[in-house]
């Protein structure tokens, strides 16, 4: 049997994907879509009463957002999470959904000769193999003329000791959204990255939000005199995903505020 995808222009409503959208960056871009009139569907690992608040505070701003549990490292898992989302497609009242954003992660801070096997691999699962995956399980249920927002790092321009591992993930994944931009361009689903600086949320301990020393080397080295929000990434991921946007394709775009330049 043939998949057919609906052509996007003459769709109503919007629907994102989000993975990771209880916490921070995710949760951000959640509800920025919620303030544009996009229904959400957003993966949590494991706090549902967090996934709760998103859910609420997107009703709050006018779309609906359905929660689901989602262990991103577990590839074995996603063809069973495939079907849970075509049934919370059902209730947002869709059979396709428009947008998809690989946000969730874990992070990593160890010095390259100390870094595992076990440590590495699990890096792997989550930023490169699950996004891989995740992506592929999703292709037929995403509409054409879709898009595709993949997160990487400010790491993969500027090197930290201590992030060699995190930072080869995320440009393994950089690599890979220019090839999807490629095979995708005949659905005419573009396909971009956003590389977040240093942002105060909890990733990391919380280590840029909570401490006052790295808090202020980062905003010392930044051009715009601070460090990230939650909200800078997130609005700005809600305005690349919109129509206005449709021309940029395969891109890596940095959201930094001006930091190490």
């Amino acid at each position: 049997m043939t998949a057919t995808f609906p052509n996007s222009a003459i769709a109503g409503k919007k629907t994102a994907i989000i993975t990771g959208g209880s916490r921070g960056l995710g949760r951000s871009t959640v509800l920025h879509l919620a303030r544009r009139g996009v229904d959400s569907i957003f993966t949590y690992h494991s706090n549902a009463s967090e996934a709760q608040q998103v859910v609420n505070l997107a009703a709050e701003a006018g779309a609906k957002a359905i929660s689901l549990q989602l262990d991103t490292g577990n590839s074995s898992s996603f063809a069973a999470f495939v079907t849970t989302v075509q049934q919370a497609l059902t209730q947002l009242g869709a059979a396709h959904f428009d947008y998809l954003v690989n946000n969730a992660g874990t992070s990593h801070h160890n010095a390259f000769d100390q870094t595992t096997e076990a440590e590495l691999d699990s890096l792997y699962q989550v930023h490169f193999k699950g996004v891989f995956f995740l992506t592929q399980q999703l292709l037929p249920l995403i509409n054409d003329g879709g898009r595709i927002v993949n997160i990487s790092s400010g790491l993969t321009r500027v090197a930290f000791p201590g992030s060699a591992s995190y930072a080869a993930m995320k440009g393994a994944v950089e690599v890979l959204s220019r090839y999807l931009a490629k095979e995708l361009g005949p659905r005419r689903i573009a396909v971009n990255t956003v590389a977040p600086g240093a942002v105060a949320t909890d990733f990391s301990g919380g280590m840029v939000r909570d401490n006052p020393v790295v808090n202020k080397m980062v905003a010392d080295n930044t051009a715009l005199g601070r460090v990230g929000q939650p909200d800078d990434i997130g609005a700005m991921i809600a305005a690349l995903l919109s129509e206005d946007n449709r021309w940029i394709n395969a891109q890596r775009i940095e959201v930094a505020g001006g930091m190490l330049i």
